[in-house]
């Protein structure tokens, strides 16, 4: 089965309505690149294809056209086992990532049991010039080193970048918050010694107070940590 053919059933997946909301929920996105296809859908066509030689014939098919081809690589991704393959595709294909939602789809399982190699790898990506590239480093440092492997270098590295890209800026302030969360003590600094950009700053005590896992008492007191623009 070809990348064609895998376009076409993809095409015959999708759902008209789900398009619809989709485009909405990507306002700069272009709709003509917008098939309609349900996630959960996606993931189990992912599934299958993944058990067959064509999901490689696919990931070799670079650049996609539609989202959902590019989603379908992601989740293709995110099924294979040999951590040395996954970070050889993703080097081809975070470029062409052009969207949040496709950016924070991506996560490999294999990265799970390869944290070392991960540390060393995730400032490459931190560094690049493509937006969603570092936004994706961001996610990998947020999704693997705040608990466990948690040391203040994690928080070093996300708060280091100076960037205006609206959702390399989001990620940011998401990864504090989620820190403020599960490493109170060590993110709390960032914030009470103003080391982040100030729009950042602001936008992770927004999202702390806005998460369940925040405790009242700590709430009042980042709110009282909110800083003026300008």
């Amino acid at each position: 089965m070809n990348p064609e053919t895998i376009r076409r059933e993809l095409l015959a997946l999708a759902d008209p309505e789900y398009r619809e909301f989709q485009c909405k929920l990507m306002p700069d996105y272009n709709p003509h690149r917008v098939m309609g296809v349900r996630m959960p859908v996606l993931r189990k066509y992912a599934a299958g294809l993944s058990k067959g030689p064509d999901a490689d014939c696919f990931l070799d098919s670079l650049p996609h056209f539609y989202y959902e081809e590019n989603n379908l690589h992601g989740l293709l991704l995110e099924r294979k086992k040999d951590y040395r393959e996954v970070i050889r595709r993703l080097e081809a294909f975070l470029p062409q990532v052009d969207n949040w939602a496709t950016c924070d789809l991506l996560s490999p399982n294999v990265f799970a049991k390869h944290h070392p190699e991960l540390w060393e790898q995730i400032p490459l990506w931190l560094t690049d010039a493509h937006p969603y590239t570092v936004r994706f480093g961001l996610g990998m440092l947020m999704s693997h080193f705040l608990e466990e492997d948690f040391t203040p270098a994690v928080l070093q590295r996300a708060g280091e970048i100076r960037r205006e890209e609206y959702y390399i800026r989001m990620m940011q302030a998401w990864l504090f918050a989620t820190a403020l969360a599960k490493q109170w003590e060590a993110a709390l600094p960032w914030l009470t010694e103003e080391k982040l950009e100030i729009w950042v700053h602001n936008k992770t005590i927004q999202k702390a107070v806005e998460s369940r896992r925040i405790t009242p008492e700590q709430k009042k007191l980042l709110r009282s940590l909110r800083r003026k623009q300008g």
